[in-house]
């Protein structure tokens, strides 16, 4: 038997040539395709901007953040539309948690029907799923602000609510003689409804500022003498929760500074008008709504005797 002869593949010199060449080009450009390829995917995916400056600055930022503003620059409130956005809508622009869906007639006509002044309240407060000021702070938010958002939205549930009063310069952004503003829409005139509680509000402003000054050497509701720091607390609680309703009597809450209002609470022992604030009565929640401590309660409650003797 024979074999068959064996041909070699490369049978002239350019062939040589051609297979060298090939030999080293192929895989200096399979090389190149794949630096290529791997550089490419480093430059175009996801988390490779890492060394940027932005991203670098970002990761070597401090985690506490320090905002300073000037004390003594006019506030500038926010508008009902921007709270509720900011805050109201999580739950009542879909209506979750059975809040009043937003522009929803049918879910604010009840709540329409008890008033504006009830309606602050209760946001101020907290009612049901709903937390006190929507989850946020007096710091956040002031009092003024919860109310244009309360008008805001149900006057877009079909109410004819007007905006509370804005509060006089240097007086607390969260004047509760507001409260009544809204009852001048549906009744009385509005204008004189809207004069009446500025002034009231005005008024309150003129007590506040004026009872700290002499606090410290005031006798107490309770026959001591208030500490300055007692003063202070007392009424900085009220400034951020008790005037909700006490500047302009809303709810029947005892109007500050109105002798005839308190007398007739006056007549029971301290002890019982501070369980009252302590532990809620009518319209009233415990401690106002707030997570005061019991002393500050007191301390409020004494502020506000003070006020009315």
């Amino acid at each position: 038997m024979s074999e068959a002869p064996h041909g070699a593949p490369i049978k002239t010199p350019g062939q040589l040539i051609a297979a060298v060449i090939a030999g080293f080009a192929v895989p200096i450009v399979i090389i190149v395709l794949l630096a290529y390829y791997v550089d490419n995917t480093t430059r175009t995916g996801a988390g490779t901007d890492e060394l940027s400056a932005q991203q670098v600055a970002s990761r070597i930022a401090p985690i506490a953040q320090v905002s300073i503003r000037d004390a003594n620059a006019p506030r500038v409130y926010k508008t009902g539309e921007q709270v509720y956005q900011a805050v109201c809508s999580a739950c009542h622009a879909s209506g979750a948690a059975s809040a009043p869906k937003f522009g929803n007639a049918g879910d604010w006509a009840p709540r329409i029907a008890q008033g504006y002044d009830t309606l602050w309240h209760t946001a101020l407060s907290g009612k049901g799923a709903m937390p006190p000021r929507g989850g946020t702070s007096p710091d956040d938010y002031s009092d003024y602000e919860i109310g244009l958002a309360v008008a805001y939205m149900a006057n877009h549930g079909g109410a004819n609510f007007q905006d509370p009063p804005k509060p006089a310069p240097g007086a607390p952004g969260a004047p509760g003689a507001a409260n009544a503003a809204s009852g001048a829409a549906a009744a009385a005139p509005a204008a004189s409804g809207a004069d009446a509680n500025a002034a009231q509000a005005s008024a309150a402003a003129a007590a506040i500022a004026a009872i700290p000054q002499a606090a410290s050497g005031n006798p107490a509701a309770g026959g001591a003498t208030q500490s300055a720091d007692a003063a202070q607390a007392g009424k900085a609680l009220y400034t951020q929760v008790c005037q909700a309703c006490h500047a302009a009597g809303v709810l029947g809450a005892p109007k500050f500074g109105n002798k005839d209002d308190w007398a007739p609470r006056l007549k029971d022992p301290m002890d019982t008008v501070y369980n009252y604030a302590l532990h809620g009565k009518g319209a009233m929640p415990p401690k106002g709504g707030s997570n005061a401590s019991d002393a500050d309660v007191k301390a409020a409650v004494d502020y506000m005797v003070s006020a009315a003797k």
